[in-house]
């Protein structure tokens, strides 16, 4: 058995951050509408194969998933506040771990009014870096649309690199999607 092993000790206290413009805290039943604001807007949800939302319920039923995984162990998700603000402006964390590999999923969406700010990639660094050292993972994930011209120059920016392009990897509104999956291990992570 190897000595290299996820760190579990992440999982005692959630672990709130702070970067140059935003704190990235746990995702609180009070952030509901704010998600449900945010995933109920076709500018968001253009990349994502996933229904917007149609009620404020099923942001409630997020916060509530998002809150079990992380009790769980099996994720962390993290709401981006700016400083000055009370509400959240987007969401990002780590939606799976795959403990035997130490590799983890990474996602995330931001507020549209929010866009070209480069509060995505602050807080998406700080994210890589607390997986990287925190959590002690090797190599971090993301699965993103070929399409998604902005995620991807975002992970290009922190050291990802396309791994892969599945072709009609999902179905969704009665047609096939490309899936592109980029990763970066931690010895080529660039903060930013």
């Amino acid at each position: 058995m190897s000595h290299n092993k996820v760190n579990t000790a992440v999982f005692e206290e959630f672990p709130v951050m702070e970067t140059r413009r935003l704190t990235l805290r746990t995702i609180l039943p009070s952030d509901a509408e704010s998600i449900f604001a945010m995933r109920s807007n076709t500018a968001v949800n253009r990349f994502i194969a996933r229904d917007s939302m149609f009620s404020s319920d099923s942001a409630v039923t997020l916060v509530e998933k998002t809150s079990e995984a992380f009790n769980s162990k099996r994720g962390i998700g993290w709401a981006g506040v700016l400083r000055d603000q009370k509400s959240i402006i987007g969401t990002c964390g780590f939606n799976s771990i795959d403990y035997p590999n130490l590799r983890a999923e990474i996602g995330g969406e931001m507020a549209a009014n929010y866009w070209g700010k480069y509060l995505a990639i602050e807080a998406t660094s700080a994210i890589v870096q607390f997986g990287f050292d925190q959590m002690k993972l090797h190599s971090i994930e993301a699965k993103v649309n070929p399409n998604n011209r902005g995620a991807i120059h975002l992970l290009k920016q922190l050291g990802f690199k396309q791994e892969a392009l599945f072709k009609d990897r999902i179905y969704f509104n009665n047609a096939y999607q490309d899936m592109a999956v980029y990763t970066v291990l931690k010895s080529s992570f660039t903060p930013h």
